[in-house]
């Protein structure tokens, strides 16, 4: 596995993260740096200490949520703005609200950086857009040729079935799943099949607040820590975080069945090793087959893989013909 060049690359790795020197920012630091230009909230790709953040208007409310006041400029989809010697903009990544591909462009060469990205249909954000560049630095989460999603709507039908069954027997159904961005996408779709209220756990509030504010349906949901006293949770769905798993808060139900909405759910024996009772097959990354297509979609002759599984995804491309190689990086995986 090699890296890119470091020579007069629009976009270069360095111990602060991914740096543009025409432009004199970088990209998700992790280190604190004078310019960020931030593709979305999660704290692995947005982190305090910079002197000053550019991200797509969108994300605003959940940077300002995670960051706390920073000097922040938002910048609408495909609006250019000029940093240094660089022209960039932001478009689409698909991934959560506000999530943005940074597109730069220096003297007629383009590349685009997607940070964190999906392709599947998603009613809680804009859809990814796909932009023709000559590098494309891709996420390679689950870029193994194993992973490929269902259809959401259908995993949501199983996630209505599922607490359909807890109910029989007299159980609660609780679903962990990230804070932000997955607990959204889940309340989105199991809502547009069941008008049933969702419970949530505490920490899921500020989130969904962001994101019905920003005009997304999510559904009725009620707190759990609003339930009237001895109320009896059998039979309702119970949106939670994964750090709930094994946590007093759980004191609260009699009875219940624990399951995790996360791509890793793919393979059975994560949902063995974690001790969930049912896994539900729900990403917010790119499968394999989304992978190679958006490759192919850009145009770019040159793909630089990032985070997650980048050999397989190299070798792949590197067999079609487009020179690949891999950025070591500190992102993480909301999954």
């Amino acid at each position: 596995m090699t890296r890119a060049r470091a020579g007069d690359d629009l976009i270069q790795m360095r111990p602060e993260g991914l740096y543009c020197p025409a432009g004199d920012f970088h990209i998700d630091p992790w280190r604190p740096v004078s310019t960020a230009v931030i593709t979305h909230g999660h704290s692995d790709h947005a982190r305090t200490g910079m002197g000053r953040y550019h991200a797509a208007a969108p994300g605003l409310p959940i940077l300002q949520w995670r960051l706390g006041d920073q000097d922040v400029t938002g910048h609408a989809y495909g609006e250019s703005f000029t940093v240094g010697a660089a022209r960039v903009s932001l478009h689409p990544a698909g991934h959560v609200l506000g999530s943005a591909q940074v597109r730069i462009e220096v003297d007629g060469e383009v590349w685009v950086a997607s940070g964190d990205y999906k392709r599947q249909d998603d009613p809680t954000c804009a859809p990814f857009e796909v932009q023709d560049c000559d590098t494309f630095i891709t996420e390679a989460t689950f870029g193994l040729p194993i992973y490929r999603w269902p259809e959401t709507p259908a995993v949501a039908a199983q996630m209505i079935a599922w607490r359909d069954e807890c109910a029989a027997r007299g159980e609660a159904a609780i679903l962990y799943c990230y804070a932000l961005g997955k607990a959204q996408r889940v309340l989105a779709e199991v809502s547009a099949l069941s008008g049933e209220t969702v419970w949530l756990h505490g920490a899921m509030q500020a989130g969904l607040s962001i994101y019905r504010e920003a005009g997304v349906e999510l559904g009725s949901t009620s707190m759990v820590a609003d339930a009237e006293p001895g109320f009896d949770f059998a039979g309702q769905l119970v949106l939670a975080p994964p750090s709930a798993a094994g946590s007093p808060w759980l004191r609260r139900f009699k009875r219940a069945q624990q399951g995790f909405a996360s791509g890793w759910m793919h393979l059975r024996g994560n949902r063995r090793r974690r001790n969930f009772d049912r896994g539900f097959v729900v990403s917010d990354h790119a499968d394999w087959p989304a992978l190679l297509r958006t490759v192919r979609e850009t145009g770019a002759r040159r793909v630089i893989a990032t985070h997650g599984n980048t050999e397989a995804l190299i070798r792949t491309l590197n067999e079609e013909g487009i020179a690949s190689e891999s950025f070591a990086t500190q992102f993480g995986d909301e999954n």
